[in-house]
């Protein structure tokens, strides 16, 4: 009896073990595992829906994406030679790059984002920026690093703005019209310089509102930024990022062009298109980037971008978790389209749950973007602006970029699920 007493007990114990193991199962075999394949058929019908009534369009868009449940790299509309390590234009995704540089050297004591622009740069008798006629732009006295890094400096934007005169005897023959677009009409291969960018709003005295009383986003402030990095590291903007941001965090992929004539990109790329009119206006792939150095120019892959992303926002990039907090503290910088939307020191928080930056250059419109509740890190593109609102309005092309984040989310809430 007392052998099979044990035996009895024995029994039940294994009664459990083999109900949970059965249970565990069943719960395996009636969840559904999300595969490449799902993500994929949600990206090609999401694309295709986008695309149904534009004739003749061309291009496509893809997402790279490193989370806790794995690295994913999905593309639609740009050909199977397409991977994470082709290159594409980033844009204003550039300025992630530049604030970090300028937040780096205010990490190192070189500079103090909250001095004036007309302060001497510590330890020196050199002001950050020239005691010149190119740098007289209206209320410099008064504008700190911070407002350019919040676009809070009422800095006249040249990329975004046509040039009107305050002067009504000063008469330029670009007045009224964009000045770098002017300048490129003129010499395709220019190569602007900081200096001659600043130099336009301090000739016209072209400003926006006195510096901290409003917001408005401005590619020429950060122009600026580019040239204090410059003054206070001893270095080219492009050596600067080079040397202490690219190389230090094995961004191999990720260049800096500065040059007038360097208008081609790394092989491999993506190329970039323009759809107007129900046209394909020709492929816009080169391009001079010379007026957007600090601002616009880097070139670099999804996964370069999805690495860079990641580094910074963890503090792992060479900003210490301390500086990194500092540029996601952002104030309202409200839009029609982003009512709720934040600006920090060259950080875009859309939202309470993510950061990071939207970039759009002719041909290419880019979204990167980190959330730390869920520690997912995405970078998406597309290599074709839909300009049917263009000359107008830039309505098509934000409609594109909400798509391009509904459509990642899409994604990302699958891999999640």
């Amino acid at each position: 009896m007392k052998k099979k007493r044990v035996m009895v007990n024995k029994f039940y114990y294994i009664i459990p073990v083999v109900l949970i193991f059965i249970i565990l199962l069943c719960i395996c075999a009636n969840q559904k595992q999300t595969t490449n394949s799902d993500l994929q058929n949600i990206l090609d019908g999401e694309w295709q829906s986008f695309i149904k009534d534009k004739p003749n369009f061309k291009g496509g868009m893809a997402i790279q994406i490193l989370s806790s449940k794995g690295e994913y790299f999905l593309s639609t509309g740009m050909g199977d030679d397409v991977t994470s390590e082709s290159h594409f234009r980033i844009a204003s995704v550039t300025k992630t790059f530049t604030s970090a540089g300028i937040m780096l050297l205010n990490q190192k004591g070189l500079l103090d984002i909250n001095d004036k622009i007309t302060n001497n740069i510590p330890g020196t008798n050199v002001p950050y920026i020239p005691n010149t006629t190119e740098y007289d732009i209206p209320y410099k006295e008064n504008i700190t690093i911070r407002m350019l890094l919040m676009h809070r400096a009422g800095i006249f934007d040249l990329a975004n703005s046509n040039v009107l005169s305050n002067d009504a005897v000063y008469r330029e023959p670009y007045i009224g019209s964009n000045y770098i677009e002017y300048i490129k009409s003129e010499d395709p291969k220019h190569t602007f310089t900081f200096d001659e960018l600043l130099s336009i709003d301090a000739k016209n005295k072209l400003s926006y509102f006195e510096p901290g009383s409003s917001y408005h986003y401005s590619n020429t402030g950060y122009s600026m930024l580019g040239k204090i990095i410059e003054r206070v590291s001893g270095k080219s903007y492009s050596e600067f990022i080079e040397t202490e941001l690219l190389i230090p965090n094995n961004l191999t992929e990720t260049s800096s062009p500065y040059l007038g004539s360097d208008q081609k990109m790394p092989e491999p790329f993506s190329r970039g298109y323009v759809w107007i009119n129900e046209t394909i206006m020709g492929d816009v792939t080169e391009s001079n980037m010379a007026p957007h150095v600090a601002e616009g120019n880097i070139i670099s892959t999804p996964r370069d971008l999805a690495n860079w992303c990641k580094r910074l926002f963890e503090g792992k990039a060479g900003l210490t978790k301390e500086t990194v907090e500092m540029m996601k503290s952002g104030m309202p910088s409200p839009s029609k389209q982003v009512p709720d939307a934040k600006y920090g020191l060259g950080i875009s928080i859309p939202s309470e749950t993510d950061y990071g930056h939207s970039g759009a250059h002719e041909g290419y419109l880019t979204l990167m973007s980190y959330d730390p509740y869920t520690d997912v890190v995405y970078v998406t593109y597309t290599n074709v602006w839909d300009c049917q609102t263009c000359g107008k309005s830039t309505d098509s092309i934000i409609s594109e970029l909400l798509f391009l984040r509904e459509t990642t989310n899409k994604i990302i809430e699958s891999i999640n699920n």
